[in-house]
């Protein structure tokens, strides 16, 4: 896509959450004629500063010739594409690829794509990986799925919001993929917690340890952007534990269809209940790493850097 068909293409994005709101912004940033809607409208103003529209309605997006989903659950994807106020409710005659950035089942978007397919309209499923901050830094990624004509076309601006965006293929694989890089993410920090937890109660700081971990072979850019919020104790929310808990229970129920076992998986989804259970809603699921320390009897307190 040239940078001339990039600055006539009309461009809807809907959900304008913590993700949404990150991911909208850097594509009106670009200066894309961009149209925006949130159930909540206030929470879209900020991207008039960077010349976007903001949309009352869905109906709103009725000029749009690609509109962006950016929601959390299937039941509010569903609700935006095919409610009886969704986009396929409205007159939107121009409309013709749909891209949907959630995380959500593989049957709601097998289903979706299904009845998209059916008024004429194509479907990528394009999950991201990161969160605000990520996104913020032009450091999220992309998996995408579908038609590998869409991708090709929409992967610029795929690229605009992140560093990198990968075709897996036709259908749901997309889904597939980051289903399962969710779940290993909700068991890596857990096993990080644990870890982190024994270090500590065994005399070392947070601060030493996450240092020897980020110059090691294990160390990646995950652990090295959390090592800030780690060693000053800050959950603020990016990722809270009902989400994880939602993700590790779609990778749970893709593996029993799959009749693949997952042990550890499992395993951490029931101390992420636990978690839920005891009041770390809505803060960051890191906060695995205070339930861990509870349990082993740990005391934590904020490291500042000197």
């Amino acid at each position: 896509m040239s940078g001339n068909a990039r600055s006539q293409l009309q461009i809807g994005w809907v959900g304008v959450g913590r993700m949404g709101l990150a991911m909208a912004h850097r594509l009106a940033a670009a200066g894309l004629d961009l149209t925006a809607f949130n159930r909540s409208p206030e929470k879209a103003q900020p991207l008039r500063a960077y010349g976007a529209k903001i949309a009352a309605t869905l109906a709103d997006l009725g000029a749009c010739d690609v509109i962006f989903v950016m929601v959390s659950t299937d039941e509010a994807v569903e609700e935006v594409v095919a409610g009886p106020r969704g986009l396929l409710a409205q007159a939107h005659d121009r409309l013709r690829l749909v891209i949907d950035c959630s995380s959500i089942s593989v049957d709601m978007s097998a289903g979706l794509r299904k009845v998209l397919a059916r008024a004429g309209v194509a479907f990528l499923a394009a999950p991201v990986s990161g969160n605000p901050h990520v996104v913020e830094a032009g450091q999220a990624s992309f998996v995408a799925s579908g038609p590998k004509a869409s991708f090709d076309e929409i992967e610029p601006l795929l690229l605009l919001i992140g560093h990198a965006a990968t075709y897996v293929g036709e259908g749901e694989l997309a889904r597939i993929a980051k289903i399962c890089h969710n779940v290993w993410l909700g068991a890596l920090t857990q096993a990080l917690a644990e870890v982190l937890v024994l270090a500590q109660k065994a005399g070392m700081t947070r601060t030493a340890f996450l240092d020897f971990i980020n110059r090691s072979a294990l160390g990646s850019p995950y652990t090295r952007v959390k090592t800030p919020q780690w060693r000053a104790l800050d959950f603020s929310a990016t990722f809270t534990a009902p989400l994880m808990r939602k993700d590790m229970d779609l990778g749970l129920a893709l593996a029993d269809r799959m009749d693949a076992p997952m042990p550890l998986s499992t395993l951490t989804r029931e101390i992420i209940l636990s978690q839920i259970n005891q009041g770390f809603v809505d803060v960051d699921f890191s906060t695995l790493l205070l339930l861990q320390a509870r349990s082993a009897g740990l005391e934590m307190k904020p490291e500042i850097e000197r």
